[in-house]
């Protein structure tokens, strides 16, 4: 019976979403389809301007298209051609879904509450004294984005996944049931992440672990996405980190003119990277971003993350024109420049460029980038942050949630 009450408090909880009012106007969903899966497995769904297609596995976004400045369709996220290539990539670069229960790094795969220290499963960083790894890398060997999820609803517009995570999976104490929903309406794509613990205290952060490129892989000039624009206007801060990306429990500032300085004004990913600051500054020997910025909005008063104009992070292409802005009711960002992309990823056969040795049908180095919206990370074992409550839920309290706007538009302004 509990469970069954759960399940029925997080359905009310996701039924206003759909039709609630956030950035970019109402608009409404004019392209039928059939429901249910085509055949290569994905759910699509469509608004006006936007359609994109999506897989119960990790209940990941697999395409999302989008007309660029000269009205040529694009591609602009990685993924694969069918559902079944997700299951089968040995590399697991958590493409397009939802890592969990909790997303980013775990420090020594532990964490205490109410004293009592939890162990759970380590996936990354294995050392001669870790072998199977030093920390915990979203969720664990087989968190969220490597299972797959429930189809609970679909319609032209939405499709929800569900998911029930048992007690004790990777290590993490207690049942967590979750349902992510995504909507499309008028050039905007809504994401809306509720999960509530059913049977004890345990950690929850969600996110969106989506590569982009804004330029559909086809950019006749660069195979990267460095000339992207990013702007970050309330991001002075970020949550210091060691050489494998551990939070040191330091919250250092992004001084004006730095590397990391993305809230002063807009600029390109790659503008910084022949700076000696940037070297090191994802980690060992890497020299790019895998950074978790603060998000701060309370320097101005109460606010409505869905005010028009209130995007916490902007990324823009010139070259295609096309504009993201991302609206979310979370306290972090984290931005990773696909460092470690090493050619290897094929692109689909909905992007790239054919026929060009110059620009092989693989993503490069810097040839993407992942924009995750989320709470300060392994903020679980940072009692001195004081973020409790945005991170540990119980039975009979609160649920998680997770909301974020992603706004697209044609701005095709040239920035260095």
């Amino acid at each position: 019976m509990r469970m069954h009450t759960s399940l029925a408090s997080l359905g009310a909880l996701l039924l206003p979403f759909a039709s609630a009012q956030s950035p970019g106007g109402t608009g409404s969903s004019n392209v039928s389809s059939s429901l249910g899966p085509d055949e290569h497995g994905f759910y699509w769904i469509y608004s006006e301007g936007l359609s994109a297609a999506f897989i119960p596995y990790g209940a990941s976004i697999a395409k999302l298209l989008i007309n660029d400045k000269y009205g040529v369709e694009r591609d602009v996220v990685a993924g694969f051609d069918n559902a079944t290539a997700y299951t089968l990539d040995a590399a697991h670069p958590h493409l397009g879904g939802v890592p969990g229960r909790y997303a980013n790094r775990i420090q020594n795969s532990t964490f205490e509450i109410d004293g009592q220290t939890y162990h759970i499963d380590p996936n990354e960083n294995p050392t001669p004294e870790a072998p199977k790894g030093a920390d915990t890398l979203h969720g664990g060997p087989d968190g969220w984005d490597y299972r797959n999820f429930t189809v609970v609803s679909h319609s032209n517009d939405s499709v929800t996944f569900s998911i029930v995570d048992p007690d004790g999976k990777e290590g993490f104490p207690g049942e967590v049931i979750s349902y992510i929903t995504y909507t499309l309406r008028n050039f905007t794509w809504d994401i809306k992440m509720v999960a509530l613990a059913t049977t004890k205290k345990t950690p929850i952060m969600l996110s969106s672990h989506v590569y982009w490129n804004l330029d559909g892989f086809a950019n006749n000039e660069t195979n990267t996405a460095l000339n992207h624009t990013f702007y970050l206007p309330y991001s002075g801060q970020r949550v210091g980190v060691d050489n494998i990306l551990i939070p040191t429990g330091d919250i250092l500032a992004n001084k004006q003119g730095s590397v990391n300085d993305f809230w002063s004004a807009p600029k390109q990913i790659g503008a910084d990277l022949q700076q000696p600051e940037a070297d090191g500054n994802c980690g060992f020997n890497c020299t790019g971003y895998d950074t978790c910025w603060i998000i701060n909005r309370d320097q101005d008063g109460p606010y409505d993350w869905r005010a028009e104009g209130g995007f916490v992070a902007r990324l823009q292409s010139a070259w295609s024109g096309i504009q993201v802005d991302v609206y979310t009711d979370q306290e972090a960002f984290q931005m990773y420049s696909c460092n470690g992309q090493n050619a290897t990823m094929p692109l689909k056969t909905t992007q790239g460029l054919f026929n060009n040795s110059d620009f092989p049908r693989t993503i490069p180095q810097y040839g993407c980038l992942v924009m995750e919206v989320e709470d300060w990370i392994d903020a679980i074992n940072h009692p001195e942050w004081q973020r409790e409550k945005r991170q540990i839920y119980g039975p009979g309290g609160d649920p998680y949630i997770l909301q974020a706007s992603y706004v697209f538009s044609i701005n095709d302004t040239a920035m260095s």
